[in-house]
């Protein structure tokens, strides 16, 4: 196997002269480097950046640090943000080679793509990846998957269909902590659990509701897509000429913010150490606040409290909290923090000082871009941290807890169907009501 400092070669030339020549090849072929030399282009991973605000470019720099990785084209329906992008990716490279987009739809249009890193608003991810699976890219999807879950199903079938490599962009199983709990759970060393709990941080109400001229360089139309048509408020997209933390983050047609944003980094982990990964619990059930509507323009949930139950009786419990992960069982618990203080606590030292056997399950730990692009690198699909199954899985699980606060019951799930059985006005709200025209989700 290849490791990801080695090279990786799919050029569809390439393949068609060894196909001439009666050579048999597969989808994606991967050849050492000193075959083509250190600088040659077949030696590069294409990649595409969708989505260059805030998040996108610190996406785009850990990228970067993957020499086979090359970034040929920035995409933003805010022009001023492409061109930011553009202006990183040119000092990087020293030269000027790299394209510049404002509609995704041409961006993929681009010859010779290998992937594409999508760091898209929530509501575009579905529009953005399934665009991009089409084209049989692979394909680096920022969490939370979708902003529907009916969206999350639809790239995981996709995904899986055209044999890609699919990564959920979460890191919070590489965090060391959470990968030792997970192991340590999924080797019985705690026993048979009893109880998770995962907390996550609330959010703040407030944001201008006034609202204003649409920018010059933004594509209002196209940066709303799917979702319903409003006026421009600038607090419910992102600052003017600025890579600041973006106001829609906290607006529910948008996103649902840290209910899914936080939940997909810890819930994630929870699902591992369960292995219930590409499953999910059987009833949920929940309250939360939102702000007063005089408060400002953001209306997504600040404080919640939710309960899960699985098949096998575990309650799974999530709420308002600093970050960490929770998890007993009947011989004893440990607990992990992430980006909070409180370190790694347990019943039993000894669980802080486990290491794995090399009988035992060992879980991955490769950092986020790492996984993505060892995996293409390899010809692994299989070998995803968080393919797109087991991130919809996750999403899943954060949105069946929102739709239960906003139905004000409790919701009993069937996870092979996802559908609730108890409530058919619940299911109304796994989707869209009704995307924009214009809009609609790619067929594959």
């Amino acid at each position: 196997m290849l490791s990801i400092n080695q090279t990786f070669i799919k050029r569809r030339d390439f393949l068609k002269g060894l196909s001439g020549l009666g050579l048999a090849t597969t989808a994606s072929l991967i050849l050492p480097s000193h075959l083509f030399g250190k600088q040659a282009p077949s030696n590069r991973i294409h990649l595409l950046m969708i989505g260059t605000g805030r998040q996108g470019i610190i996406n785009m720099r850990q990228l970067f640090q993957f020499p086979q990785v090359r970034v040929v084209g920035v995409c933003d329906v805010d022009r001023w943000r492409a061109e930011e992008a553009l202006k990183i990716v040119n000092e990087r490279y020293g030269d000027e080679d790299c394209k510049l987009f404002t509609d995704f739809r041409e961006a993929l249009e681009m010859d010779d793509l290998d992937a594409v890193m999508d760091s898209t608003t929530d509501h575009w991810h579905a529009g953005v990846t399934l665009a991009a699976i089409a084209k049989g890219l692979h394909c680096c999807t920022e969490k939370p998957l979708t902003r529907y879950l009916a969206e999350g199903r639809a790239i995981a079938n996709a995904a899986a269909a055209k044999g890609i490599v699919f990564r959920t962009d979460t890191e919070c199983r590489t965090h060391g902590y959470m990968n030792r709990i997970a192991t340590l759970v999924r080797n019985g060393y705690l026993g048979q659990l009893r109880r998770i709990e995962v907390g996550v941080p609330g959010d703040a109400p407030g944001g201008d509701p006034t609202p204003a001229p649409v920018p010059d360089e933004l594509d209002y139309d196209m940066w709303l897509g799917p979702a319903p048509l409003k006026e421009y408020v600038m607090d419910r997209v992102h600052p003017v000429k600025s890579l600041g933390r973006p106001g829609w983050m906290r607006y529910l047609d948008y996103c649902e913010s840290t209910i899914t944003n936080w939940g997909t980094h810890l819930l994630d982990v929870a699902q591992l150490a369960n292995d219930t990964e590409r499953t999910g619990p059987v009833s949920v059930e929940g309250e939360g606040t939102y702000p007063d509507p005089d408060s400002g323009v953001w209306n997504v949930l600040t404080d919640f409290k939710v309960q899960y139950r699985y098949a096998d009786g575990l309650t799974l419990d999530y709420k308002v909290d600093v970050p960490y992960l929770r998890v007993e069982g009947d011989e004893g618990w440990i607990q992990g923090h992430w980006h909070s203080p409180g370190g790694l606590t347990a019943s039993d030292n000894s669980f802080l000082r486990f290491r794995p056997a090399e009988s035992d399950i060992q879980i991955p730990q490769r950092g986020d871009k790492e996984d993505f692009v060892h995996c293409i690198a390899n010809n692994a699909p299989q070998e995803s941290m968080i393919d797109a199954e087991v991130g919809h899985r996750t999403n899943s699980m954060c949105q069946i807890a929102h739709i239960a606060i906003m139905r004000g019951k409790r919701l009993d799930w069937d996870p092979n169907k996802e559908q609730f059985t108890n409530d058919p006005q619940a299911n109304l709200l796994l989707d869209y009501e009704k995307r924009r025209e214009g809009y609609e989700l790619p067929v594959l």
